[in-house]
């Protein structure tokens, strides 16, 4: 961003602007930081240890095949508990154990003798926000659900920009015929029920992850076509480009150098929003189930649990704070963004 800026003097103005935005600016290095331990969550939730030192010999088990029982002087041959195993070496001084900072897996249940799931909170127990219905910890699976709703959510944004800025800018440059019979083809699959679509294709296959991502890009372009239709139209339109028409220059020249560089501002702005789209979309659909089927980490069916065990708190309370707090610092990462760009501070012709 610092090389663009320092030849771009309008990148620079913008950068400077977003970064006067106190509250957009830091929102943005927090949830980059969450996103960046989501994609990390492996080293922080997980039932394997980190690092194991026994009888001077080193393994690293998140990152290597299962280690048994028998390779830690064990009687058995299946994965051993690193939790017991931890405990064991401290107590027999043959080695040590570096569990992560949640020491359960998502998927992993943990039931206690004589009490039944949802179990509160504790420390003592490594459950720092409890566990839910099935004894599986809160924690270790809103992390694994945050970074599948996050990585949803980005394919997701490329996907849309991808074929909306497409369409709508070629709605834009050449109008027309092709801009009519586009602008009645969005018409109609607009009007479409979309969450009767994924009803109806619930019922025939379980969505998984590329079946779902790809059912809602199919729906998803048509918002984005119609802001960089307007767009492209308003570019088209003004004397830079007709100049550079008049030099010869070829339409995709004119597309990629000159109306796409001017309609950035358009693209930008939504971006954080669209994220938050769908984080908020996913949620729904695994809320309702037609999302993702289990055991899979969600946040919908962590809501959907605590819903119907409202005397747990911490299932409910813990996936609506997680929510309120990265839709929060989204709305202030597209505040700062939305006024950086403001094309009344600044514009960019070519």
């Amino acid at each position: 961003m610092s090389i663009f800026a320092l030849r771009n003097p309008v990148a620079k103005k913008r950068w400077q602007r977003f970064r006067q935005s106190r509250r957009g600016f830091y929102s943005t290095w927090i949830l980059l930081a969450l996103t960046l331990c989501s994609f990390g969550a492996e080293l922080i939730a997980n039932n394997r240890a980190l690092v194991v030192v026994y009888e001077n010999q080193w393994f690293f088990p998140t990152f290597s095949a299962v280690n048994s029982g028998k390779d830690f002087g064990l009687n058995y041959s299946y994965e051993v508990n690193y939790r017991q195993l931890q405990s064991q070496l401290a107590e027999q001084g043959d080695g040590w154990v570096l569990m992560p900072i949640i020491p359960f897996s998502p998927l992993e249940t943990d039931l206690i003798a004589g009490d039944f799931p949802p179990h509160a909170p504790s420390l003592t127990k490594g459950h720092y926000l409890g566990t839910d219905t099935s004894g599986r910890d809160v924690a270790a699976r809103l992390l694994y659900g945050f970074r599948t709703a996050i990585v949803f959510s980005l394919l997701l944004l490329v996907f849309n920009y991808a074929i909306g800025v497409a369409i709508g800018c070629l709605m834009g440059f050449w109008g027309g015929a092709f801009d009519l019979i586009f602008q009645r083809i969005i018409e109609i699959w607009s009007n479409i029920p979309f969450l009767y679509v994924i009803m109806i294709v619930a019922s025939i296959i379980t969505p998984g992850f590329w079946s779902l991502l790809f059912m809602m890009a199919f729906f998803g372009w048509t918002s984005m076509t119609w802001y960089m239709r307007t767009a492209t139209y308003k570019e088209v339109a003004r004397d830079y480009v007709m100049a550079a028409r008049a030099m010869g220059a070829s339409g995709s020249r004119i597309v990629f150098r000159h109306i796409l560089p001017n309609s950035v501002s358009t693209l930008v702005t939504f971006v954080p929003f669209s994220v938050a789209s769908g984080i908020t979309s996913l949620t729904a659909l695994d809320y309702l189930g037609f999302g993702l089927p289990p055991p899979v980490s969600s946040w919908g069916e962590l809501l959907k649990q605590g819903t119907e065990n409202l005397e747990s708190l911490w299932l409910v309370g813990s996936v609506v704070i997680a929510m309120t707090l990265i839709l929060m610092l989204v709305a202030y990462i597209g505040e700062a963004i939305r006024d950086a760009y403001d094309p009344r501070q600044f514009s960019y012709y070519e």
